[in-house]
């Protein structure tokens, strides 16, 4: 069950202008590599540490990875590319390296994990009971 919230905010691009009310996501806590790595081991035959150990590795190898040039397929899970934006040049010659801004990590779910989130519903949180 998705929790959210309802919250007031003007539009970015007219500040002046109404506000309105928008749904905002609500989250219930964080799940660390060291979770995961214990939920895991309770659906296989592998220990903890090997589990960890697995995790800990595909974190270190994703970027080294992104970082020359490959895009990353996680199967069903989803893939990781990089992607960046640049000021203008007049021509090709006056563009410059220096010159590329917003570097950022694009991750697109895979078709199971789109399925599942098809799935989901929501659930209003009180005022009260809402965790940002």
């Amino acid at each position: 069950m998705l929790k959210y919230k309802i919250t007031q905010k003007a539009n970015p691009q007219d500040r002046e202008g109404p506000k309105k009310y928008y749904a905002t996501p609500q989250t219930s806590g964080k799940k660390t590599l060291s979770a995961i790595s214990r939920d895991i081991t309770d659906m296989s035959s592998l220990s903890r540490g090997d589990i960890s150990n697995v995790l800990l590795n595909l974190v270190d190898q994703i970027p080294k990875y992104l970082l020359d040039g490959q895009s990353v397929q996680l199967g069903e899970l989803g893939s990781f590319r990089l992607s960046f934006g640049s000021e203008g040049a007049e021509s090709s010659e006056d563009f410059n390296v220096s010159m590329i801004r917003n570097k950022k990590i694009i991750f697109t779910p895979g078709p199971s994990l789109k399925q599942e989130l098809a799935k989901a519903q929501f659930e209003l949180v009180k005022e009260k009971e809402a965790v940002s």
